[in-house]
């Protein structure tokens, strides 16, 4: 895993908001390479030891609801790449194009094998496959739809440096994002507007402090906050704040879309 040139990057992302976040990814490239390797390593020793329980879950999501096993939608990776994302599906069959492109709580296109999976994050372990095939790795941003990443601001763009994520900070902190967007009265402008910038202050910090052991804790987070065993803060409203260089906070203006 190593970072193009800037020159070589997509020209929307050479944008000034982005450049602070490539130089300092830029002097990590040795941590780089063992996210890579850790990926290679992990997601196939887990694809092998986890067969069976992909089959059992596989069995039940034919024989509870009409429709594939899988979901495959295109997602957005690095550098704005377009990528097919894999995820044991959780809903009806076609559900993206009877609703919106987020899902709310108590959504009714969500199964009842879908439900059980999605609690336990179960729908999202065939995402390993992604992880091998170099599309994804463990902790990065969640990938998003195109329609999401047109909205992005200038310095959102920088979470595209690095491939999309498994889990990641904002994953743990937004992990009942259904219930926030529950009770809007329209989802994708409540989730564009609201819940991405939130999310986006979790997910540039991320990529700011970027560390392999700082992957490796995310990890064990994410497991400890799916059994319910990590308290996690509120989620950010819209307007958020960062930490400047000098240790002072201040608000993260360029982060609203």
């Amino acid at each position: 895993m190593l970072l193009k040139p800037w020159e070589e990057l997509p020209s929307v992302m050479q944008q000034p908001e982005v450049r602070p976040y490539y130089e300092k990814l830029s002097k990590r490239r040795a941590s780089l390479v063992l996210k890579r390797c850790f990926d290679i390593v992990v997601s196939s020793f887990m694809l092998v030891i986890l067969s069976p329980i992909f089959i059992i879950i596989s069995l039940w999501i034919v024989i509870d609801s009409k429709g594939g096993v899988f979901y495959r939608q295109e997602r957005i990776t690095t550098y704005g790449e377009n990528f097919y994302i894999f995820k044991f599906r959780t809903m009806v069959q076609n559900a993206d194009k009877i609703g919106s492109l987020v899902t709310v709580n108590n959504d009714s296109r969500v199964t009842r094998a879908g439900k059980f999976l999605r609690g336990l994050r179960l729908d999202e372990l065939p995402q390993l496959i992604n992880v091998l095939l170099g599309d994804m790795t463990f902790v990065g941003t969640r990938p998003e739809v195109r329609k999401y990443v047109d909205a992005y601001s200038p310095e959102m763009l920088a979470t595209l440096l690095l491939p999309a994520g498994v889990t990641s900070k904002a994953s743990i902190h937004y992990k009942d994002e259904a219930e926030l967007l529950n009770s809007a009265e329209d989802v994708d402008e409540t989730y564009v507007e609201e819940v991405l910038p939130g999310k986006m202050y979790y997910n540039l910090k991320e990529v700011e402090e970027f560390s392999f052991a700082g992957d490796i804790k995310t990890m064990f987070q994410t497991v400890f906050a799916v059994l319910g065993l990590l308290k996690t803060e509120e989620p950010l409203p819209a307007q958020v704040t960062s930490i400047s260089p000098d240790g002072e906070e201040k608000e993260r203006e360029s982060v609203n879309v």
